[in-house]
């Protein structure tokens, strides 16, 4: 990836942030993308620090203008895009009769829309060049029921299927379109959900109550463990591999 120009969204924090450092390592100019300008400023400032070649692009992903003007800009101060990860994403955890439209449409915003709007945008860029790589992170949550996760899950779903859609509709211009699944994970996310040693165990151990397995690895993904599985897919070892949905959960959906 030495040389290659890469954007991530969601780069603030978690597993965006993983991947950023993951693809600076290897020799990327990174384009690191977040609407939490302050925390994506922190960030990247750490980075660039350590010698990489990454630049802050505060955009709302959610938002077609936004969006443009932030590819417009890493392609002219970094080069052209040839990797998109879409890591942004958000959780609004709740049984569905206590979920308020406003909930729904945020999550579905930057889930859902704001995957497509990126997507959109570099694909357009990426096309002429006849070359490019796309994954987006979705979850397993995706194929697998959740009690309070319906709208997170749903919006999932429809970024997995939007992304494996792309990839048939842009393989005849050489870009691939993959999709990273990630189970519970390290991250701030999960951290304020998981308040206490109890509910930590319970998802390693499962909950049979809300009909949920517990994980066989019997521990939590890192956020490195994710952006491994998305270097393996953008990478040109992964280079006849599209359309797949790549699953790092440590067995809790059984292989699904």
């Amino acid at each position: 990836m030495l040389g290659k120009t890469a954007l991530v969204t969601g780069a603030a924090g978690g597993i965006g942030a993983a991947v950023v450092r993951a693809l600076a390592a290897e020799g990327a100019a990174v384009a690191a993308v977040d609407v939490d300008a302050e925390a994506l400023q922190l960030r990247v400032k750490a980075l660039v620090a350590e010698g990489h070649r990454v630049r802050a692009f505060a955009a709302d992903v959610s938002t077609a203008a936004s969006v443009d003007a932030a590819v417009d800009a890493a392609e002219r101060e970094l080069g052209p895009l040839r990797y998109l990860v879409n890591a942004a994403g958000v959780l609004r955890p709740g049984p569905v009769t206590e979920c308020s439209e406003h909930e729904w449409n945020t999550t579905f915003a930057v889930n859902t829309t704001g995957v497509f709007q990126v997507s959109r945008a570099v694909a357009l860029r990426m096309i002429p060049r006849r070359e490019g790589a796309i994954v987006t992170v979705a979850s397993n949550a995706a194929t697998l029921p959740r009690h309070g996760m319906a709208a997170y899950a749903a919006s999932k779903a429809a970024a997995a299927s939007f992304t494996k859609s792309l990839g048939l509709e842009l393989a005849e211009h050489g870009i691939r379109c993959n999709v990273v699944a990630p189970g519970t994970t390290e991250t701030p996310m999960i951290a304020s959900l998981y308040t206490d040693a109890d509910a930590l165990r319970a998802t390693i151990e499962g909950m049979p109550a809300s009909y949920r397995v517990g994980i066989p690895l019997r521990k939590l993904a890192t956020p490195e463990d994710i952006a491994d599985a998305v270097l393996f897919l953008l990478s040109e070892r992964a280079a006849h591999i599209t359309l797949h949905d790549l699953t790092v959960d440590g067995g809790a959906g059984l292989g699904r």
